[in-house]
């Protein structure tokens, strides 16, 4: 079983957490507590960006939709008129430093986050551990607002507002935090972000309001050739589905929903993916998620698909929101939480 597989059966399934995780746990909400007041203690300093940064983020570990939201959030962003760009840690990648990734670049060098955002949003992609760092970069380079994919808890990074992420349908798991659960943060820390989007339908986030997404499929890509299908083509065959993200789980459903037959295989989030992996010797198609598939460049490709998704609002959710970013985006960047006096 992947790791993540049996770290999500504790946080998710199960009612508390092992008791060996809880003192653990209790060690990692000091150190998180310590490393905050030290930033508001002025011990450490927050950075300057000579632009308006948009922090889209989580609270829990795994993917609850944060990609996609970037890339619409970009591209609503340069429909008014804006010139966006977007900053990543390039999260599994091996170079280091910060620099502009292109679409040609590869996934084992700046991450699989990384290359699809470049190759799907249309802007700037800056790549780099140092964020504040990146972010100038992109200003150089004429952006004049940055998106932030991940980044909530980076407290070097100036923020004009905060967009937390809350998968509807898993929520908050356990409640607890990392490793006894999946909280990177306490759910107080709701009460000073500027907006929160609840991505899908369902109500495990404990009625927590905020603007709803979806994430709709956009049909399947032939890897070897760029040949679409809609997903009903695979409707009543059976495929192999592959995900190696936060929560595999979605996509699964989300092929299901289409009456698709899925032979699942879930791998952790960011793990290398190698032809062998994807050969099951038994010629039915392989279905897996666009940040499996940008791994796959230079293999041979026959048989493999991915599905791309995008973000999806209701046109009153989606216009309400972005009135909450640009007016906050007028005001300035301020430091984590600020803006809520947290």
């Amino acid at each position: 079983m992947p790791v993540q597989a049996w770290l999500n059966r504790i946080w998710y399934d199960a009612p508390r957490p092992p008791l060996w995780l809880r003192p653990i746990a209790a060690l990692y909400a000091a150190l998180t507590a310590v490393h905050r007041l030290l930033y508001r203690a002025g011990v450490r300093q927050v950075a300057r960006v000579d632009c308006p940064v948009v922090v889209v983020g989580n609270l829990t570990v795994g993917g609850t939709g944060k990609t996609p939201l970037v890339i619409w959030l970009c591209r609503a962003l340069a429909g008014q008129g804006l010139k966006p760009g977007i900053v990543t840690r390039g999260y599994g990648g091996s170079e280091r430093g910060v620099r502009l990734a292109t679409a040609a670049d590869d996934a084992a060098g700046i991450g699989d986050e990384a290359v699809l955002l470049v190759r799907r949003s249309g802007v700037p992609v800056a790549v780099g551990r140092d964020r504040p760092q990146a972010a100038q970069r992109l200003v150089a380079a004429g952006c004049n607002v940055i998106v932030s994919d991940d980044g909530l808890q980076h407290l070097a990074l100036p923020r004009a507002c905060e967009i937390v992420v809350i998968d509807a349908q898993r929520g908050f798991g356990n409640g607890a935090l990392l490793p006894a659960g999946p909280l990177r943060e306490g759910r107080r820390r709701l009460r000073s972000v500027t907006a929160i989007v609840r991505n899908g339908d369902g109500d495990a986030a404990g009625g927590i309001a905020g603007y709803t997404m979806h994430l709709q499929p956009q049909g399947a890509v032939a890897l070897a050739d760029g040949a679409c299908e809609p997903l009903a083509a695979f409707a009543g065959q059976a495929v192999h589905a592959v995900a190696g993200i936060g929560n595999p789980g979605r996509f699964f459903s989300m092929l299901q929903a289409c009456g698709i037959e899925v032979i699942a295989h879930p791998r952790d989030d960011h793990a290398p993916l190698r032809r062998a992996e994807l050969d099951f010797g038994d010629g039915r198609p392989v279905l897996m998620t666009e940040k499996d598939a940008v791994k796959c460049t230079g293999a041979e490709l026959a048989g493999l698909w991915a599905v791309p998704v995008e973000a999806a609002f209701e046109p009153a959710a989606a216009a309400a929101l972005l009135a909450v970013i640009r007016e906050r985006l007028a005001g300035g960047n301020r430091s984590a939480g600020e803006e809520a006096g947290g």
